[in-house]
Order: structure tokens, then sequence, then C-alpha cells
């Protein structure tokens, strides 16, 4: 077995003997995700094990002042691997990785670590656009085409997403938007696998007219914002499947796209040089991936826009320049003025309900939401934020009921 540094390595061989097992972040996007990395000859799953365990597993291999998404996330990795339905041996995890100076970049040693005694022969993969774990005997390749499409697949499932939140909050028949989505993720999987993938107005339009056929109400829900760490903003494991509470609550969840995550990282990229005078050899190469994905975010707003019946994403260009007002451009520690920003625009687009997921104790999160919430609010006054914090001793119904109670404000204002 291929080792660095006293662990293993995925290497070329496990290709075709191992499968690569997915911790559940954005259930629509990664499905898509992974049948980009299918069409490239991985083997892959995605894990939806989300009982108590996972929570247990975590708290006994990760200390519990390390970040939630941590906890959960190496937590979620052990329930599995001791569940007994994946071979060791046969078996690798994959863990995104932004690479910024978030605890996020050092998960994966602590998910290294808590393997060691237990399951030491299994391989720990980055997933990351930045050159982490860049060994060359790595069998994970990330080439640009292998990203470009692998973010083609992001732009989709934000597209079905959004449709999809849009129409179950109003549905007549139950269950029938989530029918019309497990159709159109298998045509995007098809296609994505197939290498049919660049026509996006084609799909997009395609998509637009058979989620319009859905029987929707056409009365009114309280639309409810969600912004925060990316991880508990997306994921039903982190937020106790906020997005399904709402609904149930008679709300819409307005949740915005992974892609306008993307634009944000890409743009720091090239911030970041012109602020700090640290132009590199891939500094063009950022600019490139903003302008290109910033282009299609355009072409999602105005085939939206055409097709009138739902309601567009909000414009990154509009993020940038509005969000001056509250907070520089310079601070993009975590999701750093990215959170002002989503809040600022909600609330400017008639979404005064907003919810910050976060975990407890994650200080970019707490400064920058939490802190940014009043000049927020200064600027919209109907504005209705809460911060909601997320950890192992957080219950459930404690975070329900504070949601309850804004929602109880927000009908009243109605």
């Amino acid at each position: 077995m291929e080792m660095l540094d006293g662990h293993p390595i995925f290497t070329k061989e496990m290709k075709e003997t191992h499968t690569i097992l997915i911790p559940t972040m954005l259930p629509i996007q990664f499905r898509l995700l992974i049948s980009v990395f299918e069409s490239y000859g991985y083997k892959c799953e995605l894990l939806e094990n989300e009982s108590r365990n996972v929570v247990d597993e975590g708290l006994k291999n990760v200390h519990n002042d390390t970040c939630y998404p941590a906890l959960l996330v190496i937590g979620q990795f052990m329930d599995a691997l001791k569940s007994g339905k994946y071979d060791p041996n046969r078996v690798a995890l994959m863990l995104p990785q932004t690479g910024g100076g978030c605890r996020a970049s050092n998960y994966i040693y602590l998910l290294r670590k808590a393997l060691k005694d237990t399951f030491p022969q299994v391989p720990v993969i980055s997933l990351n656009f930045v050159g982490l774990e860049s060994d060359p005997r790595n069998g994970w390749k990330m080439t640009m085409p292998m990203i470009i499409k692998a973010i083609f697949s992001i732009i989709y499932g934000d597209m079905l997403q959004t449709l999809y939140n849009q129409c179950r909050s109003y549905e007549l028949v139950k269950g029938s938007s989530k029918k019309m989505l497990g159709k159109w993720i298998k045509i995007m999987e098809k296609e994505l696998r197939k290498g049919n993938f660049t026509n996006t107005k084609k799909y997009y339009r395609s998509m637009l007219r058979d989620f319009a056929t859905i029987e929707r109400s056409a009365v009114p829900r309280i639309r409810v914002g969600i912004v925060g760490e990316i991880y508990i903003k997306y994921s039903p494991l982190g937020n106790n499947h906020l997005e399904d509470f709402l609904i149930s609550e008679g709300c819409e969840p307005v949740v915005p796209s992974m892609l306008e995550f993307i634009l944000y990282w890409s743009y720091n990229k090239v911030n970041e040089a012109k602020l700090y005078g640290t132009r590199t050899a891939a500094t063009p190469l950022y600019n490139m991936i903003y302008k290109m994905f910033l282009a299609k975010q355009h072409e999602v707003i105005d085939v939206m826009k055409e097709h009138g019946v739902f309601v567009p994403p909000h414009d990154f260009t509009h993020l940038l320049a509005s969000v001056r007002q509250y907070i520089s451009l310079g601070v993009n520690m975590g999701e750093g003025w990215l959170i002002a920003a989503e809040m600022g625009a909600l609330a400017e687009n008639g979404t005064e309900n907003i919810i910050c997921t976060q975990p407890f104790g994650c200080l970019p999160n707490h400064i920058i939401a939490k802190g940014m919430s009043r000049a927020v609010k200064e600027r919209y006054p109907n504005a209705n934020i809460i911060a909601i914090d997320y950890d192992p001793g957080a219950t459930r119904v404690n975070q329900e009921n504070r949601i309850k109670l804004m929602l109880a404000n927000a009908r009243m204002a109605d």
C-alpha cells in the first residue's frame, strides 16, 4: 500500500477496485457531481446515513471544540465504515476542501487521525481546486475539463434546487415536485455521463417548462431566506432538515445557489491579488473561471426572466455593488462578505425573513453574520433576521421554536 506521512494514498489501481464515499452536503448537486466523477471511471456513492449515531461517532473521534460540520462529516464517515455495509479494504473517503483559512481546511487531518486506529487502510481523497494533496502518486486527478464539467453539474443542480423549492411549497398534488425533481436528476445524470452538458439554455428551458406544469396553489407563502456557513446552510444533516421544516410551516425556503459561492471564491482569488499584490500564474485562470461562470449565472437569470413563472437568483455583480455599503470585499475568511451580501439582496428583493445558519463557535460567521445583521436591518427596517446555532448540544426543538417565533413575527407583519 502506498503511504505518505503515515497515511495511505488513493492510488491509480484503486480507481478500479475502490468505491469513493462522499458526505452529504448538497443532496441534488452532489448527485449530479457524482455522475461527472463516474464519467471519468471513478465509483462513487453519496452517504445518506443521518441517525444520532453520526453525531455520537463524531463526538467520539473529534474534540467537541472543533466546528460542527467537521464533527458531522467525520461522524458520518465513521458511522458508515462501522455499519458493515462497506468493505474497508475497498473504500476511500472524499473530503471537499476550499483551501482557505477556515478550520475546514484541517478536517482532512482530523479524519485521518480518526481512521488511524480502526481503519488505517482507508485512504482519504481531498476534493479541491487549489492543488492540495498533489502527490504525483495520487490516483485522484482533477483536470481542468473535469473541473469545468463539475461546475456545470453544480449549475444544473442549483436550477433544480431553485425550481423544486419554488414548487413544493405550493404543490396541490403532494409529491409531484419530488417526482419531477427525480425525473430531471436522472436526465442530467445521463447527459453529464455522456458529456452532453454545454447546451445550457436548452436544459434550462426544458426544466422550466416541466416544473411549470406542476399544479400549484396561488395562495402566497412566507418566503424565508437561508444563509450562513456553507455546510450548515445546505446540508439537511447539518441544519436538521430546515427546508422541510419551513415547508411544513407553510413557508417557501429561498436558498442561494452554490454557484454564488463558487463565484465568491473565484472573485476573491482575483481580488486578493489586487489588494495584496499577490498575483501568481494562477490568477488569470481564476479570473477566467469567474468570468465564465458569471456569464452562466446571467444566462440562468435571463432564461428565467424570459420564462416568467419562477423567481431567478440575484445577480452576483449586484451583490458586489451593494455589499460595499456594509463591509469591505477584503473580508473573506470563511463565507466572509458573502453572508452580508446575501442577507441584503434577500431583503432588497422582498424576502425579508432570513435565517442565518451557523455552527456554534464559528468565529467568522458569528462576527460577519451576527455583526452585519444590524447594518442590513438599518437599511431594510422590515428585515426579520434570526441567527440559529447548530452543535451537538443544541436541541432541534429549541431551534425550531426560535424559528416559529420568527415566523409568528413575520405573520404579524403581514
